[in-house]
């Protein structure tokens, strides 16, 4: 019988991350790979788990995450394995729906890359953005996938280079366009960071600084992404009323640089934009016959969540957090703020005007607990005062670091963009501590269980793709998406007719029924639904 497996999975129903049709397999699991056992095989192993009327799928891949310094140690308590309980919840979130390999550095954020000298200019940047206590940005890749603590990881990342964090990290928060040499140490610093083993180059253009600069600014950074084969990944620069302009600037950007296109989290959101995807999504069909390598991703909700200070005109952000803070004490620019929320300023996408303060609630305020999951507008009607006041004055209190949830999506729009073939799973999970959206712990049961089974609108097998094999090729994830002989092991074992969701706005973190077991590089991190304490996860190169 040769040598017993590490692990055996036996009597499950395989699917395979491939959009195959699922079929009955054992799998054994040796030094961290997949072994497909034959019909009547007679393998022994040290560990097995019992399958039968359960799913065996490849580990889900998140495509979205902002979950870069979770595995950053915070401090002494972070030395051991006892530490924040409600950090520890954060952390393990993905791992107990099933995700094993997350891609983060997304919205045009990383922790990487900058000149040296930018270092401590980055710091405050990074804490609001992060948000998970002191977050030290790096210089390279190289530097960022140091940085994290091995114990501490419980799912693989990867990560793609920040646009917004590479601009300032070599010309600062300005609003204006790079010299030609700060454009060319911009691209030497990404070229260095893809050689490295980052995933590609992400933008967040509604974001300061990102937000500031020109289609041909990116185009000219894409292609260094291009030359690498890797994806550029955005955030469009509008996802409101002029949702249909923002894609066309994301497929010509990618069409000149010859960089594959990621649309991130496709949305039509803001009651301007209801219903749009009835044309962005042919507009991205078209695309693809027309040669463009292009695809998007989904998070299944109608609400999104960001930062407090994005609700903001972009002026009143030039020049980081600290300039912001300074602003927001003078009331002409709070009269002024007011003005161009109900007037629009040109090419800003404008989201308080396309909805309200009342669709807005606080998600993270760490010195206000009392405000998370309250909505702005009630708690400025409580106080007395105009929401933008309020706005401004919980911005100061918490130095910048706060998020929000918007809810203005449409449940069709979402619906449309899960069931296109172009699309595939992210969370856009922003974990920190407080109300966060509860996308971070139930995307992917949500799909499995709401919109595969419940709602039919996918078959099991395509939903499984969307999170796995499609994923793991569009970022180029060697080895992972799907159970192939000789994969990595990273595995999910479910019940079919349990899965589901308990994550809810009240409730972000609360796990989800039906995954019974994941396994993550060969080892079982969840068994029973609960975790085992196995941080097997680690900071992927992609070559």
């Amino acid at each position: 019988m040769g040598r017993p497996l590490d692990l055996l999975l036996h009597g499950g129903t395989v699917i395979d991350g491939t959009g195959a049709p699922a079929r009955t397999a054992d799998i054994g699991v040796a030094a961290g790979r997949i072994t497909l056992l034959p019909a009547g095989h007679r393998a022994t192993a040290t560990t097995v788990i019992d399958a039968t009327d359960r799913v065996v799928t490849p580990g889900f891949v998140d495509v979205h995450t902002h979950s870069d310094a979770l595995a950053v140690p915070r401090g002494p308590e972070d030395a051991e394995d006892t530490g924040d309980p409600a950090l520890a919840a954060l952390r393990l979130a993905p791992l107990l729906q099933g995700v094993t390999t997350e891609i983060a550095g997304n919205c045009g954020s990383s922790l990487f890359p900058t000149l040296p000298e930018r270092l401590p200019a980055l710091a405050a940047h990074t804490r609001v953005t992060f948000g998970v206590g002191p977050v030290p940005p790096a210089t390279d890749f190289t530097a960022f996938a140091a940085g994290q603590a091995p114990h501490l990881r419980a799912t693989h990342l990867a990560s793609l280079v920040g646009h917004g964090t590479l601009r300032a990290g070599v010309m600062g928060f300005d609003a204006r366009p790079p010299t030609a040499d700060e454009l060319r140490t911009m691209a030497d610093l990404l070229d260095r960071a893809l050689a490295q083993g980052a995933a590609g180059l992400s933008t967040g253009l509604i974001y300061p600084p990102g937000g500031y600069a020109d289609t041909e600014e990116i185009v000219t950074l894409a292609r260094v992404a291009a030359r690498h084969r890797k994806p550029y990944v955005t955030h469009l620069r509008d996802e409101m009323s002029r949702v249909d302009a923002a894609l066309e600037e994301a497929l010509e950007i990618a069409a000149r640089s010859g960089a594959p296109l990621q649309v991130s989290h496709h949305k039509t959101a803001g009651r301007h934009a209801w219903g749009a995807t009835s044309r962005t999504l042919p507009r991205l069909e078209r695309a693809r016959t027309e040669g463009v390598d292009v695809y998007c991703d989904v998070y299944p909700y109608t609400a999104g969540s960001t930062v407090l200070h994005a609700m903001l005109p972009p002026w009143a952000n030039e020049g980081g957090i600290g300039a912001l803070l300074a602003r927001l004490h003078e009331d002409a620019v709070r009269t002024r703020i007011r003005r161009d929320i109900a007037e629009g300023v040109p090419g800003w996408e404008n989201t308080v005007g396309n909805g309200g303060w009342d669709l807005i609630t606080v998600a993270a305020a760490p010195t206000h607990p009392h405000v998370q999951g309250r909505r702005i507008a009630d708690l400025a009607a409580e106080r007395g005062c105009d929401p933008v006041d309020y706005a401004c004055d919980l911005l100061l209190a918490e130095r910048g670091e706060v998020t929000i949830i918007s809810h203005s999506m449409r449940e069709d729009d979402v619906r449309r963009v899960i069931a296109s073939p172009l699309s595939m799973i992210g969370s856009d999970g922003v974990p920190k501590p407080g109300r966060p959206h509860p996308r971070w712990a139930g995307s992917f049961a949500r799909v499995l269980g709401h919109y595969a089974r419940d709602e039919g609108l996918l078959t099991p097998e395509e939903a499984v793709h969307k999170m796995t094999g499609l994923p793991a090729a569009r970022f180029r994830l060697a080895g992972r998406g799907t159970v192939t002989e000789g994969a990595h092991a990273d595995l999910v074992v479910l019940d079919p007719a349990a899965v589901r969701d308990r994550a809810t706005f009240d409730t972000p973190l609360s796990p989800p029924e039906g995954i019974d077991a994941v396994v993550v590089a060969g080892r079982v991190a969840v068994r029973d639904g609960a975790p085992t304490g196995v941080c097997a996860g680690r900071v992927l190169e992609v070559r």
